[in-house]
């Protein structure tokens, strides 16, 4: 039986950049979230868990996020576009078209996610490659951890799919599949499939801790939809009980203030960064009441 599990969800550039920060408040009063046995990241989650699990220590996510902002300010001070300029801006549109389209009858969860994976094949994107390798430059240097698992779906076919150690798979790609958004990101080819963002199942998959004594769960919901967002999120807790105890810790009012309303644009990254830092230390003792004890 896992003892401690943390979750970890998506969110795009915002959800790097407040989860960062968050672990990062919460480590410096005390609560190491990567002392998880089991490390479970969805989309922005996975690239934020892989370095967590890691043990790379939360302050330098949290540095790396305020130093890409400063860097932010640095270009539009010299009249330069800061890099969320210099891509397009990312239309979510078709993707929450379809996440809010009802199931037509006989329809499956697996049925509409072949829809997503069909419009991310469609789509035109940055190259596949180009797109690993965004994230192998700062995973390149680490092994992948033992306790450490990414989420994906198969473009084609619609199936769920969860990385780990044991697949022998490149960390960088691995890590891409999670985080690419249909639509907006390339799919990531490995062995031979393509793969999307493992957020077009759920945006925690929470469900896949069951049976772990204590659970923390991070899930990056925005303004937009909160309540539904919520609602979901909140469905899946449910779910681990009565084998073990969970908390979640969802963005608060100061957070929200920062994030915008595109999570795929951080406008400010470093503000988001701060933000989630300061929630992480508001959060800190409910958090090890459960985290920290025995």
């Amino acid at each position: 039986m896992l003892d401690r599990a943390l979750v970890l969800g998506g969110g795009g550039p915002v959800g790097i950049a407040w989860e960062a920060g968050l672990a990062a408040g919460l480590e410096a009063e005390g609560v190491h979230l990567g002392q998880a046995d089991r490390v479970l990241g969805t989309s922005a989650g996975s690239f934020v868990g892989a370095q967590v699990a890691s043990g790379r220590p939360a302050k330098t996510l949290y540095e790396a996020q305020i130093a890409l902002g400063e860097k932010d300010v640095a270009e539009r001070a010299a009249g330069k576009p800061a890099s969320a300029e210099r891509m397009p801006k990312p239309d979510l549109t078709p993707l929450i078209a379809l996440f809010m389209k009802p199931l037509a009858e006989g329809e499956t969860a697996e049925d509409r996610r072949r829809e997503m994976g069909a419009l991310a094949l469609r789509s035109e994107t940055i190259p596949e490659q180009a797109f690993i390798e965004g994230f192998g430059r700062t995973l390149a240097d680490l092994p992948w951890p033992d306790s450490f698992a990414c989420t994906a779906v198969d473009a084609l076919t619609g199936a769920f799919r969860v990385w780990d150690k044991t697949d022998g798979v490149s960390l960088a790609a691995a890590v891409a599949s999670s985080c690419s958004v249909p639509g907006i990101f390339p799919p990531i080819t490995i062995e031979g499939r393509r793969y999307v963002d493992g957020g077009v199942r759920s945006a925690t998959c929470i469900d896949l801790v069951k049976g772990a004594r204590r659970v923390v769960a991070i899930a990056v919901v925005g303004r937009l939809g909160r309540e539904m967002q919520i609602g979901r999120v909140e469905t899946e807790m449910a779910k681990l009980a009565p084998e073990g105890e969970a908390l979640l810790i969802t963005p608060d009012d100061a957070s929200l203030d920062v994030f915008g309303m595109n999570m795929m644009e951080a406008k400010d990254r470093a503000a988001i960064a701060r933000a989630g830092y300061e929630q992480g230390q508001r959060e800190a003792a409910r958090i090890a009441t459960l985290w920290n004890n025995p």
